[in-house]
């Protein structure tokens, strides 16, 4: 049965460590964006903007904790 109650403190339970690990993934997901796409021979702009793709879409739909869903992916 779906309890709004329970729903909302796991969403809201730990809001400064996720906010915290959301900041220390985006900063390390940088660099690791650029320097795959020149790897990959394109623009950095796109790798950025693939990563920030990815993290929303996996964001929205949901992950898994194991699951990759970086640039390295």
């Amino acid at each position: 049965m779906f309890s709004f109650d329970t729903y909302k403190r796991q969403w809201t339970g730990n809001v400064r460590a996720d906010l915290l690990s959301g900041l220390v993934v985006a900063l390390a997901l940088i660099p690791e964006a650029i320097a795959f796409s020149i790897i990959a021979g394109v623009d950095p702009k796109v790798g950025l903007y693939a990563s920030f793709s990815i993290a929303v879409i996996t964001a929205i739909a949901g992950g898994r904790p194991g699951m990759i869903s970086a640039a390295t992916a």
